[in-house]
């Protein structure tokens, strides 16, 4: 076909970066902290038959913390969770108190929620029960049966499988199959044993199929989205320690990571048949398992990287927490690593790092200079400048106390130029009444 004039025909080489939806699935993976990951990866072990994870990590581990972040500066006024949700307890509280009368059962149904753990799992023998409230059985299988019928469905449950029948019982919507295969044939549903279970109700494969799809649609722990804000652990990624005075030992902090398994036994079995279908399906799970568990390497080893990098450049806070933190931009690291800023960024959000004196979010340890000493150069970070406006008002005259104006002063004649705006905001986020609210009147002697 002939062009026009000035017009030619080119030929070009180009290279471009597919956005796979195994690609994203390595982004997200990077992103997640230790729950969502666990969360995932439970997930796709429900989807792939050779895939197993090893989840048997909990507040027993050395390593956990409660959720109350730790800064490096002292608190001036008690900081109390403003969230208005409630726990579990009082979830449940509330509605025994507003739907069952003042009666024996209501008793045995109070002691039981003392026993329901953030999961919604009842944890309590029945022996315990029946010897603290003086119970028969009858009145014990009624009291369960009351709480069992509390909101959120599934509370109440002694395992999984209760868990799943009482949401499913609990859901019109609900497969006609799915209650009583759950109740009659839970290990062959979990075990995937679809053309048993269709001979054995008489109906189609796509109708276990369906009845799957829907379990999977069910919450394994009924009673988590209740008060998760007022409950819940921070699970370190890393761990920095002092083998040696002056040094640091930075390692990942594997007891919390979710342990991906390959289900070989499974696959050695099921590679011995000569369908084509089913040597394509392992072909494909394999191939999904050996990604997961290079992602996961990957994965780790990214956050290792960054840590690391963190520390090298933080070592003053890490080996004395009372020093304050120097300037660190994403770009800094990103460019000691020569990655992009994004994947830094997911490397930190959500990630913390447990140290002697503490637990810390990893993106704690970015900060912007704010200003620059004109003396020697020397970059003044806004956590070091946060620090010095700490120590001014302990030193302050509680009479006399400081306005925002006079710390700017003694900050210029530091060599650090702020101007009050920027200092005000400061004294704020570190929890700093006004001067006119710091203002004490003290007895002076007669």
């Amino acid at each position: 076909m002939a062009l026009g004039p000035g017009f030619r025909q080119q030929q070009r080489q180009t290279q471009k970066l597919a956005m796979t939806q195994r690609l994203q699935q390595s982004i997200q993976m990077l992103q997640f902290n230790v729950e969502e990951l666990r969360d995932f990866l439970t997930q796709k072990a429900l989807e792939n038959p050779l895939i197993d994870v090893d989840t048997n990590w909990n507040a027993n581990h050395a390593s956990l913390s409660t959720a109350k972040t730790v800064t490096t500066h002292d608190d001036f006024i008690e900081r109390v969770s403003t969230s208005n949700q409630h726990s579990l307890f009082e979830y449940l509280l509330d509605q025994i108190h507003l739907t069952m009368r003042d009666t024996k059962l209501r008793k045995i149904v109070l002691y039981l929620i003392e026993y329901v753990d953030v999961n919604g799992y009842l944890k309590v023998a029945d022996e315990q029960v029946l010897a603290a409230m003086q119970a028969t059985p009858i009145e014990l299988l009624d009291a369960i049966t009351l709480l069992q019928q509390l909101d959120p469905p599934g509370v109440g449950a002694r395992n999984l499988q209760q868990a799943l029948m009482l949401q499913t019982e609990n859901d019109d919507s609900a497969p006609n199959l799915a209650y009583i295969i759950l109740e009659e044939s839970f290990d062959a549903l979990v075990n995937r044993n679809w053309a048993q279970l269709a001979k054995k109700y008489a109906v189609e494969l796509a109708d276990i199929s369906s009845v799957y799809d829907y379990i999977r649609t069910l919450s394994p722990t009924p009673g988590a989205a209740v008060g998760q804000e007022t409950t819940g652990y921070i699970f370190p990624d890393l761990i920095v320690t002092q083998p040696t005075v002056g040094q640091l030992a930075l390692k990942t902090a594997s007891m919390a990571q979710p342990i991906v398994k390959f289900q070989s036994r499974y696959y050695q079995q099921m590679s011995q048949h000569d369908d084509q279908e089913v040597t394509e399906y392992l072909k494909e799970k394999k191939s999904e398992y050996d990604w997961i568990a290079s992602s996961l390497q990957q994965r780790e080893a990214t956050i290792f990287r960054v840590g690391t990098a963190i520390i090298e450049r933080q070592s003053a806070f890490f080996l004395e927490k009372t020093k304050s933190l120097k300037p660190l931009l994403l770009r800094d690291v990103a460019q000691q690593l020569q990655v992009h800023e994004s994947t830094i960024s997911r490397s930190i959000n959500g990630k913390y790092v447990q140290t002697d004196f503490g637990m810390f979010e990893l993106k704690r340890f970015f900060t912007q200079a704010v200003s620059k000493r004109p003396a020697n150069g020397e970059l003044v970070s806004a956590d070091n400048v946060q620090h010095r406006i700490v120590a001014l008002v302990k030193q302050e005259d509680k009479e006399k106390p400081l306005s925002d104006q006079k710390i700017v002063q003694i900050l210029k004649s530091e060599n650090v130029e702020l101007s009050r705006r920027t200092v005000a905001k400061y004294r704020e986020n570190l929890n700093i009444p006004a001067s006119s609210k710091r203002k004490q009147y003290l007895k002076t002697e007669q």
